[in-house]
């Protein structure tokens, strides 16, 4: 069925029904780890790489979201046919910022579940300010949440990764590809995120490990409702930043972390995946 057109951020009508989904087995007997899974993109890129086979360490640091999310893997795995694999969450407490906290989360899905081949890094927070107007403690907790996190998640699995191969995807953004106003910090956080992706990539080419990123314009999670554009922020500005084709859903960035995180994409490293209905094209 074609899709009609819509305007900037409106909801389309074809959305919002999943089709079935059958699994590929593709990460069946693999451990991954997801940061942020307690909500939004984590959240789902959790349950698709369980439906797809995977022991998932889900890491959050929303206790209560990280319980739910495991509980909707069992959930699902349970009444899964016979053609899925039988895929499970671990919920572990982590705070993304705190090196001493991320050391013990790693060790503790290790442990339990032996280590993790494909990391996805997700978790990360957002929020549209005026640069004239944009605290320092909120610049350094957008820095310390999406870059410091994804590198400290990265350090800690890396020893892992290069003893049994395997992938880290990260989760960039349009702000990190493309000019965006009212978010300086978030920009230069996401912009950091993809060259630390690139950087990777390129150090570990030879080595067996595959580094990419996906760039989500708008995404229908809760996270996007939580930035907020400031009073008098310009409307073509903010037109600009939003797609015809409205905000994507989770499971369509999972899906595309997914297939990065394979070994379908067994040949594609160093590369930043845009999932913004054209909007960086």
């Amino acid at each position: 069925m074609k899709r009609r057109p819509r305007g900037p951020g409106r909801p389309d009508p074809t959305r919002g029904t999943e089709a079935e989904y059958v699994s590929p087995r593709r990460f069946e007997g693999i451990t991954t780890l997801v940061t942020g899974a307690g909500s939004g993109i984590g959240r789902a890129t959790a349950r698709r790489l369980a439906a797809d086979g995977a022991a998932v360490a889900c890491l959050d640091i929303v206790d209560e979201a990280l319980e739910a999310v495991v509980a909707e893997i069992a959930e699902a795995t349970a009444a899964a046919p016979e053609w899925a694999p039988g895929g499970r969450g671990l919920a572990i407490h982590c705070d993304v910022t705190d090196e001493a906290s991320v050391a013990a989360a790693v060790d503790t899905a290790t442990e339990a579940l032996g280590p993790a081949t494909a990391v996805c890094n997700v978790a990360g927070i957002g929020r549209f300010a005026h640069t004239v107007d944009q605290s320092l403690e909120g610049w350094d907790k957008m820095l310390a949440v999406n870059l410091t996190g994804t590198f400290l998640i990265t350090r800690a699995t890396l020893p892992a990764l290069l003893e049994h191969g395997g992938s880290i995807t990260n989760v960039v953004s349009t702000a990190g590809v493309m000019g965006q106003a009212y978010a300086a910090a978030y920009a230069a956080s996401k912009g950091g995120v993809g060259m630390l992706t690139k950087a990777l990539a390129v150090e570990y080419v030879d080595k067996g490990v595959r580094v990419n990123g996906v760039a989500p314009g708008g995404v229908a999670t809760p996270l996007v409702w939580e930035f907020g554009f400031p009073d008098e922020a310009d409307p073509k500005q903010i037109e600009r930043m939003m797609s015809p084709m409205g905000f994507c859903t989770p499971s369509e960035v999972a899906s595309a972390i997914a297939f990065l995180a394979s070994d379908e994409a067994g040949y594609i490293s160093g590369s930043i995946l845009s999932i913004d209905g054209a909007l960086s094209a």
